[in-house]
């Protein structure tokens, strides 16, 4: 057995990064690499997107998943239409452009963020504070 001591304040090395808001934004695919960099960008959002499709319709709903394959028709966007049942995927090909329509439903919602509202609530003299999260909808 080893008699490593290990500090828990060490071992916590990566550093957070600020999420860019990209709320209402929208991405034409002029290129792959704009494609590329807005689906990746839909990736990492929390909330639903619209994709535009080059037939003219659109897909509403929240991108859980993106593989790049060797060329446009061989990479799809995977995701959860919005009041479908279930999953869709889409090749990047077939995409003209896309929104970011849906709410971030975690904007705003930092560690230091809550500990503010937190102490805001304390310092006001108010008991068995509970800080309950938004709804969703």
């Amino acid at each position: 057995m080893s008699d490593v001591v290990l500090n828990p304040d060490e071992l916590e090395v990566a550093p957070g990064f600020e999420h860019e808001f990209l709320q209402g934004q929208v991405f034409q695919a002029a290129s792959v690499e704009e494609l590329s960099d807005a689906l990746e960008k839909a990736f990492d959002y929390r909330g639903d997107v619209t994709i535009q499709l080059k037939d003219g319709t659109s897909v509403e709903g929240y991108i859980f998943d993106r593989r790049r394959g060797a060329g446009l028709a061989d990479s799809v966007v995977r995701m959860f239409p919005k009041n479908e049942g279930s999953k869709r995927s889409i090749a990047w090909s077939d995409i003209a452009g896309l929104a970011f329509t849906g709410r971030d439903t975690a904007a705003g919602k930092t560690w230091e963020a809550w500990l503010k509202k937190y102490w805001e609530k304390k310092q006001a003299g108010e008991q068995n504070i509970e800080l309950k999260p938004e709804s969703l909808d």
